[in-house]
């Protein structure tokens, strides 16, 4: 009994540790290759359970809000919409976390843009 009693406690607490999914609250930079040359782009990311809320800075247009943020485990998925003269503009965003880099595929909604790009973006704060 006293051994059940053991696993069943050992498992639960794997299941809650994998629950909270990975550390990924804080200042987030990446070096990316715009029009004009080299753009510093930063996240400010913020998790709740599964949700994931935020900001990203860089390129056109100021800071704008993420949408549809989610983290599972160290998976990481989210979207940016910036407006630019009446036209909305939908970014994709999915990828990985590992320790203080986040590694993101970036892709324009509707067949936008070049296709998907590759952004690393490390801990900053």
């Amino acid at each position: 009994m006293t051994r059940h009693f053991a696993l069943l406690a050992a498992l639960l607490a794997i299941t809650s540790l994998a629950a909270f999914g990975a550390n990924i609250d804080g200042k987030w930079t990446a070096e990316v290759e715009g029009r004009g040359g080299t753009q510093t782009q930063t996240l400010v990311l913020r998790s709740s359970g599964d949700k994931l809320t935020g900001t990203m800075e860089g390129g056109r247009g100021g800071a704008v809000e993420i949408s549809e943020g989610m983290l599972h485990g160290n998976d990481v998925m989210f979207k940016v919409v910036r407006e630019f003269n009446g036209n909305k503009f939908e970014q994709n965003y999915k990828g990985t976390l590992s320790g203080d880099e986040l590694k993101l595929t970036v892709e324009a909604a509707g067949g936008r843009g070049k296709g998907p790009r590759e952004i690393t973006f490390k801990r900053t704060q």
